[in-house]
């Protein structure tokens, strides 16, 4: 036989799995169908989580979106929605992330930068002004002072009349990840844990169609992990969540079935694919044999996609449009329960309106144009695919055992583990794109002298001047001493068994600021040095 010709030595996925040049049903020799495939909407739900998929409802479309004040926010969530959008994704800029109000002077020059600045209740009555909270489902990517900005949510919609039952949507309020990954964090990891446990405990009992937690391996992902360890690290930064609530003494079938996931949608197509489907059967198997939960639902990996920012490049931005375009093909593919696809823009600014509007329109097109939905699982039994998922769900597992040796996640954080793996991983990329043994369009190859610039959306200082005169008329206005008084409650039942939620909501509603509130917290809960990993 002729010897083939190759393009390189060695083909391997971004994760480096090997790729061989043919699979064929030798590849999956113990590979079961009715054990490691199933039905759609059955254990261990590699298929879908639902039986109909797409066929019965299609995912949710949620642009992410944030910037400027509250009231800049409020216009394009109306905008995005008049347009088609069929869920709301809030960003917050980095100040109300790090749990600082806008006028103090560490967010000076960061206001309204890089999402939405909220710093009361005030502000979040506008971000949702005339957005009828009972009927669109709304995300929140917040982590460290995630409680707080929740319980400014409730309020909210309580002042609008709309019981707290009603409502849908989901808070990030992952906190393992910031310390993995991201970097946002404010308290050491127990008292966040704590507050985490407490708002999954509000949510069972009095949100129930809430997501009190998105686990997100996204972030990981963003930080330069592989897709295997996004997918390891993830689920088990999940199960640690679980055990948990558990410990705080919540049965596993009362807040399982309202815990939901967030992963990345990056450029290796298949791998992708792979990475959805080796999920649900993992979390399945896994909460399965550690929890023994009696509600199917609580087996059930519920998950938002987000395209891969990392992925997109300043050079020749346009080509961003395929990019996303090809991820958000694969996280459908893979079936994500909601989707939000990047603009062409978002590595040179917020994206504008004509950038947004593209990249929602191009979920549309996915959605209504290319009949991928027709089907459940349509590439099911490919021998590729089929062997790629087994690979994955193999090298997570193995993670799994070696995070079980360190005595779990917070041991191995600890430690710096899963900060140096990513390190590693992200080291070795870079390596291959400057050895141009990794091909980036526009970047190391393909490249043009002189791109035409896009126009993108600016943010003025007149942000920062509109919040530091919105905060100060507030507090000229508020009754001082009962906002002393909620804050006393809060540093006095922080340390205790005491749900922390019901005090939050009475200090907002006092109008006590974010970063009144997390200051409060930070007296009783100190604050975290991460170990040096390098």
């Amino acid at each position: 036989m002729q010897k083939a010709r190759k393009r390189k030595d060695r083909f391997s996925s971004l994760s480096g799995l090997p790729i061989a040049h043919l699979y064929t049903k030798d590849d999956l020799k113990d590979w079961e169908p009715e054990r490691d495939l199933g039905e759609p909407g059955e254990f261990p739900y590699t298929r879908g989580i639902h039986p109909t998929m797409y066929r019965g409802q299609l995912w949710t479309m949620r642009q992410f979106a944030g910037f400027g004040t509250a009231s800049d926010t409020n216009a394009r969530f109306k905008y995005l929605l008049d347009q088609g959008q069929t869920g709301l994704s809030v960003a917050f800029d980095m100040p109300t992330l790090m749990g600082l109000d806008s006028d103090d002077s560490r967010a000076r020059g960061e206001v309204g930068y890089c999402g939405v600045a909220v710093s009361s209740l005030e502000d979040m009555e506008r971000l949702f002004e005339g957005i009828p909270l009972d009927r669109v489902t709304v995300s929140m990517t917040i982590n460290g002072p995630a409680a707080v900005i929740f319980a400014m949510f409730l309020a909210v919609a309580e002042r609008q009349g709309i019981p707290i039952n009603q409502l849908n949507g989901t808070l990030q309020n992952d906190i393992l990840k910031e310390y993995i990954a991201q970097k946002e964090w404010l308290f050491p990891p127990a008292p966040h844990l704590k507050l985490i446990t407490d708002t999954i405990a509000y949510c069972s009992e009095h949100v129930p169609k809430w997501h009190p937690i998105s686990i997100s391996g996204y972030h990981i992902r963003e930080a330069g992990s592989t897709a295997v360890q996004e997918l390891a690290f993830t689920l088990y930064d999940g199960l640690t969540y679980v055990n948990a609530a558990i410990k705080a003494g919540l049965h596993v079938d009362t807040f399982a079935p309202q815990l939901s996931f967030f992963f990345n949608s990056h450029n290796d197509f298949f791998e992708e694919i792979a990475k959805f489907r080796a999920a649900r059967r993992l979390w399945a198997q896994e909460m399965k044999k550690r929890y023994h939960p009696q509600n199917p639902r609580s087996l059930q990996l519920r998950c938002h996609a987000q395209t891969a920012g990392c992925s997109l490049t300043a050079q020749q931005p346009m080509n961003n449009v395929v990019r996303t375009t090809l991820q958000a093909l694969a996280a459908v593919l893979g079936g994500t329960q909601s989707l939000h696809t990047n603009s062409m823009d978002e590595t040179l600014s917020l994206p504008t309106e004509e950038a947004v509007t593209l990249a929602l329109r191009t979920q549309q097109i996915i959605a209504h144009e290319s009949e991928v939905t027709n089907t459940v699982d349509p590439l099911a039994g490919s021998y590729f695919l089929e062997q790629l998922t087994n690979q994955m769900e193999k090298e997570a597992r193995e993670y799994f055992r070696k995070l079980d040796e360190m005595g779990g996640m917070l041991r191995a954080i600890e430690r710096g583990f899963p900060q140096r793996e990513i390190l590693e991983a992200s080291q070795r990329y870079q390596r291959e794109v400057d050895e141009k043994l990794r091909i980036i369009v526009g970047v190391n190859e393909y490249i043009e002298e002189n791109d035409r610039p896009l126009p993108i959306l600016k943010i003025g200082p007149e942000v920062e001047q509109s919040q530091v005169e919105q905060l100060s008329s507030l507090r000229a206005r508020r009754k001082t001493p009962k906002v002393s008084e909620t804050l006393q409650a809060i540093r006095r039942f922080a340390s205790s068994d005491q749900n922390l939620m019901p005090y939050l909501i009475d200090a907002l509603k006092a109008h006590a600021t974010l970063g009144e509130i997390c200051s409060a917290l930070k007296e009783v809960f100190g604050t975290y040095q991460e170990p040096v990993v390098l």
